[in-house]
């Protein structure tokens, strides 16, 4: 069963405590499906006006006769929270430019991209926030040399965003207990991208979100497609032929999901070594994935190591700093 036909279907809900459909509300947030062969089941996130118990016993006896009696699935699952999309970063007004960062597999340098490209932004004078959706693999905080502890709450019980050096920041880390797996399935996934967008106090004035997504593709790049359609992609590869072979099926599940890819980022492109510039992983797998997604190559980043006391983060002096930031004007320019 396609997912899509499940939301449409779910659309036509109405949510008895603002009488608009689900559809008008935004109000189906997440769908999962079990394929089990005998007994396939659906997971649902629903977001309600209220939730109180009658209004949820309500609403749970409609969808029920549409998952269970129309689309014949043996078993349902419903997570209810309350829509908070006043005062979130998704607010039309907002005015904000999302950038998720993928990649096809594991330790191309992804989130470290990220906290640089973020940190490029800022010292152009951009206001930027950074998702670490990485959900688990999350790496953000220790990229940024941010303390993994517990996000302090405002008055109005919305979560404070860290900051460092300028970036505000979120991440699943700062949620578990050091060193604790997660062990989370597609809802909760799905609850805590919610947690992210809707129960973050960003501040008013950011410019930029970027999202740090998992390798690969799964639910998390779904949930981002529903939370945000509009949201632009730029994918990182090394240039090796495996990075960039698996980078491309990233670059054409972003493209099935309709969002845009903004350009290809070739990650430890070569090594300068007296003098020398040395392939380390090859050459010519940027080119590759972005002649296949119709797209350019924006940036080349070569191999290299910060001199200054962050371990991850370079300084705009040294050249990958360099780098970074003109690959942050060529992101700002693309937004003219």
């Amino acid at each position: 069963m396609d997912k899509d036909k499940i939301q449409s279907l779910l659309g036509e809900i109405v949510d008895p405590s603002s009488e608009k459909t689900l559809k008008e509300t935004g109000g189906v947030r997440y769908i999962g499906i079990d394929d089990d062969e005998e007994k396939p089941s659906v997971n649902l996130i629903i977001g309600l006006g209220k939730d109180d118990d009658q209004t949820k016993a309500k609403i749970r006896r409609s969808i029920a006769k549409v998952i269970k009696i129309d689309l014949g699935f043996h078993g349902l699952k419903i997570d209810f929270e309350l829509l908070k999309k006043q005062e979130s970063i998704l607010d039309d007004d907002r005015n904000i430019k999302y950038i998720a960062i993928a990649s096809g597999k594991g330790g191309v340098g992804k989130s470290t991209v990220t906290a640089n490209l973020a940190i490029a932004l800022t010292r152009l004078g951009k206001r930027v926030g950074i998702i670490d959706a990485d959900i688990y693999g999350s790496s953000i905080p220790t990229i940024m040399d941010v303390p993994v502890t517990m996000p302090k709450a405002r008055d109005d019980e919305k979560i404070i965003p860290f900051n460092k050096m300028g970036v505000e920041l979120i991440s699943t880390e700062f949620f578990l207990k050091k060193d604790q797996p997660l062990m989370w399935r597609g809802p909760m996934l799905g609850k805590m991208l919610n947690h992210f967008f809707y129960d973050v106090g960003w501040q008013k004035d950011l410019e930029y979100i970027l999202i740090d997504l998992p390798p690969g593709t799964g639910d998390v790049a779904m949930d981002i497609q529903k939370l945000i359609p509009e949201c632009e992609m730029l994918i990182v590869t090394t240039p090796h032929e495996s990075a960039s072979h698996v980078a491309v099926k990233a670059g054409f599940a972003a493209k099935e999901l309709k969002h845009n890819i903004i350009g290809v980022i070739e990650n430890m492109s070569y090594l300068n070594h007296a003098g020398e510039q040395i392939n380390v992983f090859g050459e010519g797998g940027g080119k590759i994935v972005a002649d296949r997604l119709g797209t350019d190559v924006m940036q080349t980043i070569p191999i290299g190591q910060p001199t200054g006391e962050n371990h991850s983060i370079y300084d705009m002096k040294e050249e990958i700093g360099v780098i970074y930031l003109g690959l942050a004007n060529k992101l700002i320019k693309h937004y003219e």
